[in-house]
């Protein structure tokens, strides 16, 4: 049988995990929960809500939480990942839009782009936009593939996508990383529009400008050198 999988990093998520699982668990066969060195109970609610817990000693960031959980998916055998953020941001109907594109069995990667028009657009805050911009912009110079939405935390993965995906960033870094896997394994790809849900407590995690500037240090060695 099919095996859907939802990927879920987390960091001193208490507030939110135990709801972003419960509503996972409803569209997918299982939720893994990347606990990325939290202080505080996220392990303990994502793992009462349902999940399969994985727990870093101590936090590696984004793109280590993202890798350990996609080796766990494949561990699975899972068919098909979609990764969520953990602060609420997403809402489970995109995902499940996500895991119907790729069951179209044409594409290798599937994008939920905040950007793209239409119902079903988010309403990204505007100073959020341009520095999506500017995180498109690097990300197309460095790699060469243009998407609307590069920083998407909502995205999936086929089983050849599983099978063959090389992340190598441990931060933030790994959304624009992503893209860069289109490329170097030339996988086919699709976005498709999806809507944010902001809160104060979501936008609170969100990158500040000096993070975003280390982010782009880090990309540019990446590319170069790394």
């Amino acid at each position: 049988m099919p095996q859907r999988i939802i990927v879920i990093p987390a960091y001193n998520e208490e507030k939110t995990v135990g709801d972003v699982v419960s509503a996972a668990s409803k569209v997918a066969d299982r939720v893994v929960v990347v606990d990325d060195g939290s202080r505080d109970r996220t392990s303990l609610l994502a793992r009462q809500a349902g999940a399969v817990v994985v727990r870093h000693a101590i936090n590696r960031g984004l793109g280590a939480a993202l890798g350990t959980g996609i080796e766990v998916a494949n561990r699975l055998n899972a068919d098909a990942v979609v990764t969520m953020d953990a602060d609420g941001q997403h809402r489970v109907e995109d995902a499940v839009r996500v895991f119907e594109r790729l069951a179209q069995g044409d594409v290798d990667f599937v994008l939920g782009s905040r950007m793209k028009r239409g119902k079903e657009s988010g309403n990204m805050p505007l100073h959020r936009v341009f520095f999506n911009f500017i995180g498109n912009l690097l990300t197309y110079v460095l790699f060469g593939v243009w998407v609307t939405d590069s920083q998407s935390g909502l995205r999936g993965l086929s089983q050849k996508a599983l099978r063959t995906i090389e992340l190598r960033t441990n931060g933030m870094e790994v959304s624009s990383e992503f893209i860069k896997e289109i490329r170097d394994h030339r996988w086919r790809f699709a976005e498709i529009p999806i809507k944010a849900i902001y809160t104060d407590y979501s936008l609170s995690k969100g990158q500040s400008f000096f993070v975003g500037v280390k982010t782009a240090f880090k990309l540019i060695y990446r590319r170069f050198i790394g």
